[in-house]
């Protein structure tokens, strides 16, 4: 998949697109739906078939430090984009002067003049662009004076809901991993390099992966059943996220016990895949207490992990 963040890059490749837009955070089934009808209709019609979304979200933007967490980063974004087949992406940097611009002519710049629109894909729900006026309404009456089409789908329903990022997001930080995975398609995962840590597990008989993470959505405080993605490798684990109150510790940390594995993973990226919540934080009286319960925690893990439907 070919990734641009200028129009102006992949203009003169282009002779026809079929597209859809939108933020996608965390590519869920929704947005799956969206991505693979621009695929099969591109296939089907001759055309390229693009995705154009923004980086940093909207919400970071407009919002700031009160905006939510992202699912996904924009990396793990174009990973499941290419998945689906996708032959471009489009990251547009977003600004306030982008969310200020008039839709009429964003469509008449960006989609028609730059990616040589002729069909486009929206959800049920998508609008854009100053007062978010750009809605199917305006883009079915654009495409007929620009010549091309607008189709719009009808939104997924999983257990009675509509899939949605923010029903998603409140799964996750409610610790409802596993109620997530089928409206993301997947387990949700938190990714980053391992640092050094104060090497407490190890000395407790349970060496630990410190996750560096940056801004991606962390499930709620508590003791997981997880896989542990290492160079392409899935292995099972328990993973810890909180501060560690037994030993008096104030910031928050993402910590993975990698089940039967004794490799030296240090600055190396990692992929924790969380499966379903075990317990809360809780703390303990001391050492023998916490390895105690962090051997009964092993032992739920490997039962959960072990279950057909609880493979990633």
């Amino acid at each position: 998949m070919i990734v641009v963040t200028r129009v102006a890059d992949i203009h003169e490749a282009l002779n026809g697109v079929c597209l859809t837009i939108g933020n996608f955070d965390g590519v869920h089934m929704g947005h799956a739906k969206l991505l693979t009808r621009v695929r099969d209709r591109a296939a089907a019609t001759g055309l390229v078939s693009v995705a154009l979304t923004f980086d940093p979200h909207p919400r970071k933007v407009l919002l700031g430090a009160s905006a939510p967490p992202a699912i996904t980063s924009i990396g793990h974004k174009l990973e499941c984009m290419e998945a689906v087949g996708l032959q471009v992406a489009v990251v547009l940097p977003f600004t306030r002067e982008l969310a200020a611009r008039e839709p009429e002519d964003f469509v008449r710049e960006v989609l028609v003049e730059g990616l040589s629109l002729k069909q486009l894909v929206i959800g049920y729900d998508y609008a854009f662009g100053k007062g978010r006026r750009g809605n199917f309404e305006l883009l079915s009456a654009l495409g007929q004076k620009y010549g091309f089409g607008v189709e719009r789908l009808d939104p997924v329903i999983i257990n009675g809901a509509v899939v949605s990022s923010t029903r998603i997001r409140d799964m996750v930080l409610a610790g409802n991993v596993w109620d997530a995975r089928p409206l993301l398609g997947r387990f949700h995962q938190v990714r980053g390099l391992v640092a050094h840590g104060h090497k407490r597990g190890r000395k407790l008989g349970f060496p630990t992966a410190n996750l560096a993470f940056r801004e991606e959505l962390v499930p709620l405080t508590g003791v997981y059943a997880v896989w542990v993605e290492v160079g392409g490798v899935m292995r099972p684990g328990v993973a810890n996220i909180g501060k560690n109150p037994t030993f008096g510790e104030f910031e928050m940390s993402v910590e993975a016990h990698i089940l039967d594995f004794k490799g030296k993973i240090y600055d190396q990226p990692i992929r924790v895949h969380f499966v379903q919540r075990i317990r809360s934080e809780k703390k303990f009286s001391g050492p023998d207490e916490l390895v105690a319960r962090i051997r009964e925690d092993i032992g739920l893990a490997r039962m959960i992990l072990a279950a057909p439907d609880a493979r990633p």
